[in-house]
């Protein structure tokens, strides 16, 4: 199979670029009038996206629809993996979970998983001019190469061809892009049309001797060369930051906001917005590390409930939220952490590990069972302004949970939208309202919402931040600082069938 419509990008190591560069692609792309779509065989991340047809894929694709001017679709991520421990993860096929595999039980499953990553680019390739593919890790991880789906093994499948891209920012640039290639077959090497080198600051001038160099060691041509984009934002796949302290030195007049960093947190892109408000100083505080004064505790999502909620008790973290809750603060659980705030979770059929049941911490009076499928909605609701005393405004994010909660704490909601006519509900709010639960992630996403959260939380609101429009912008930057960048002449002469016209 011969595939002109595809180009894939792969990198000399994680976090080397691939994500924003097929994001920029697919943005430059659009702005030239073409149809183009992003798509990544198999990723690994616990951040992941509710599709328009009701399944998940890493949030990294979504981002990737997003600045194609897409909706996000199963297709764009044919096989996610979502890991549950250091050796295993929930296999999702096409959007929809099909077991807990072991790693080397997954090993032999690749060739199915093959198969599902052929179809989705199959379909790709016949609604759109161009496919735009992200690798995952490297390509030179040779313990991973047989059975390979995730970068050459896909590329040679469908005999597309390849850019190499590295980060000159994380040192030894030369030598990840020389031994990258070095550590791949003849026809692997062959199909790499050349490299891009990332993240770069300084005196170019400086640095075209190597490139030189680069282009005659290799007979590859060096695609562009893009700048370090200083504070730049773009939704992580999987990377989390912790602060490697946690203390009291918050901004004065700022809204205090820490979170704590559990072993199996999902959808961890939930708290960008926090992050990136002017008026938020906020932390996620990791393991063994002592919380800081807070208004505003959050209990994120969860990959392993129970488990997570077991290292949470071993931190120390109910004595911390009670205390924190006597001298007035407020706490949000969202997702895993609302089930966490009820008195009960039980998961008689193992959905998320071995331990069948645990009390929650007992804030709110509702408990939760896990059962098999998994609630994959996108919605449009609304804050419930009599219980929350906020203002009812319109939240927009999605449910990725595999359990179901009652009690009399779901009496009072924090969210409610209509269905037919008929309002529906998720959530609670504890009846001081100090205490708000749902299952709702992108909480914190839309303007109006945010701001009532913030207001609620105790702050002082002084800032209008727009979290959306903030990210359509960054795409942009990214997007024009690719268009800049980027040697076009080279790229066509390397890339006949992507040609882009300066």
């Amino acid at each position: 199979m011969t595939s002109r419509k595809t180009l894939m990008v792969q990198g000399t190591t994680s976090d080397a670029g691939k994500s924003t560069m097929v994001t920029a692609l697919c943005r430059v792309f659009k702005q030239r009038g073409l149809q183009v779509v992003p798509f990544k065989p198999q990723n690994m991340a616990l951040n992941s996206a509710v599709t328009s047809d009701g399944g998940e894929i890493g949030r990294a694709q979504a981002v990737q629809a997003f600045a194609a001017g897409l909706e996000p679709h199963t297709d764009m991520n044919p096989v996610l993996l979502k890991p549950n421990s250091d050796t295993g993860a929930q296999v999702i096929i096409h959007g929809k979970a099909v077991n807990n595999m072991e790693a080397a039980a997954y090993h032999d499953y690749k060739t199915v998983a093959m198969d599902a990553v052929l179809e989705s680019h199959s379909r790709l390739c016949e609604q759109y001019q161009a496919v735009f593919v992200e690798g995952a890790g490297s390509p030179a991880e040779i313990n991973l190469r047989d059975r390979d789906i995730a970068n050459m093994g896909f590329a040679e499948a469908i005999d597309c061809p390849v850019i190499l891209i590295a980060d000159i920012d994380k040192g030894g640039v030369f030598a990840h892009l020389v031994g990258t290639l070095a550590l791949l077959s003849e026809s692997e090497q062959q199909r790499v049309v050349g490299f891009v080198i990332n993240r770069f600051r300084g005196d170019i001038g400086l640095l075209q001797s190597g490139l030189d160099w680069l282009e005659e060691r290799t007979g590859k041509p060096v695609l562009g060369v893009l700048p370090y984009l200083h504070g730049f934002h773009l939704e992580a796949e999987d990377a989390l930051t912790v602060n490697t302290q946690a203390d009291d030195q918050f901004d004065q007049g700022k809204l205090r906001v820490v979170v704590p960093a559990i072993p199996r947190i999902s959808n961890h892109t939930d708290f960008d917005a926090l992050r990136l408000h002017p008026q938020v100083e906020f932390h996620f505080v990791g393991p063994d590390q002592a919380m800081p004064a807070a208004d505003l505790i959050v209990l994120p999502g969860s990959k392993s409930v129970i488990a997570d909620l077991m290292f949470l008790r071993a931190q120390g973290w109910p004595e911390r939220i009670e205390r924190h809750l006597r001298y007035g603060g407020k706490v949000i659980g969202i997702c895993g952490g609302y089930q966490m705030l009820g008195k009960m979770i039980r998961d008689p059929d193992g959905i998320e590990g071995n331990i069948d049941s645990a009390e929650g911490l007992g804030l709110l009076d509702f408990e939760t069972q896990l059962y098999p499928g998994k609630a994959l909605i996108n919605r449009s609701a609304e804050l419930v302004a009599s219980n929350t005393h906020m203002a009812a405004a319109p939240v927009t994010g999605y449910e990725i949970h595999a359990g179901k909660s009652y009690g009399g704490a779901l009496k009072r909601p924090a969210v409610r939208w209509k269905n037919q006519g008929e309002w529906q509900t998720d959530g609670a709010v504890s009846e001081d309202q100090h205490i708000l639960g749902t299952y709702l992630h992108g909480l914190f996403d839309e303007r109006e919402a945010l701001a009532s959260l913030l207001q609620w939380a105790g702050l002082k609101l002084e800032t209008d931040f727009d979290y959306q429009d903030l990210r359509e912008r960054e795409v942009q930057r990214l997007s024009d600082s690719v268009e800049q960048w980027m040697d076009w002449d080279k790229w066509n002469q390397a890339l006949p069938d992507f040609r882009l016209e300066s």
